[in-house]
């Protein structure tokens, strides 16, 4: 048995993987779908001072409370900017990492440096709430942004779509351990259709992987294949 941590991108919550989860726990493995702080069923905690370092805090919390190792840790989107810091915190607990058309940030850098071309649309959808700069509100036209085409799918993800503290996408990572952290093996698999949201982090996103492997769908594709993410995610836990 495999543990698995997934870790969702921007504007999502622990629900956008409710298709892909239950296919890991029928094969057996223990499957943990977390919620970043302000996001999702947790957006009613969202406030200034959210940035990228509270997220990694939020999987760390989790992989320390509920006493998780050998941990395979999958973030999607900007969650690949997530899971790289937590496994430069916590390298010991992490088997493997898997970027799901996901950010993946050198020292330094933001999501702001990796995709810049998402960014530039994020920032012109900036309200402030309470003293908390938001972006990415849930508008019909984002399910183009997210490569979700399917009527049903787009209602089903738009419901649920929450707007994402920016804070979290400019803050640069600082990484401190990062030896450790490369060691870690490394699966990376990119859409490779046109509707995805964060084409700017495709160039240099083999950097480091043991394996890319390409999927023929949108950016969210753990809602538009959930089969072949699920069965890419296996072979992974296989070996």
């Amino acid at each position: 048995m495999a543990t698995f941590v997934l870790v969702h991108g921007g504007g999502h919550g622990g629900w956008c993987w409710g298709r892909l989860a239950p296919l890991l726990r029928a094969a057996g493995h223990d499957v943990h779908t977390p919620t970043l702080t302000g996001l999702g069923d947790r957006a009613h905690l969202v406030r200034p001072g959210i940035d990228l370092d509270h997220h990694i805090s939020d999987i760390l919390a989790v992989l320390e409370f509920e006493g998780l190792s050998d941990v395979i840790l999958v973030g999607h989107s900007y969650g690949g900017m997530v899971i790289t810091g937590v496994a430069d915190r916590a390298p010991g607990r992490i088997r493997h990492l898997v970027y799901l058309d996901a950010a993946s940030p050198a020292d330094g850098q933001s999501l702001t440096d990796i995709a810049p071309a998402l960014m530039e649309f994020a920032r012109s959808t900036i309200r402030e709430v309470d003293g908390a700069e938001l972006v990415l509100w849930p508008v019909p036209e984002m399910g183009r942004l997210y490569g979700v085409t399917d009527p049903d799918d787009l209602e089903w993800m738009q419901n649920r779509l929450t707007p994402h503290p920016l804070e979290t996408f400019v803050q640069p990572l600082l990484l401190i351990n990062e030896a450790a952290m490369r060691k870690i093996p490394r699966t990376d698999v990119v859409c490779i259709s046109e509707l995805s949201a964060i084409e700017g982090a495709k160039e240099g996103r083999s950097d480091g992987a043991q394996r890319v492997w390409e999927i023929e769908t949108g950016h969210d594709l753990m809602i538009t294949e959930p089969e072949a993410v699920a069965e890419m995610l296996l072979k992974v836990a296989a070996l």
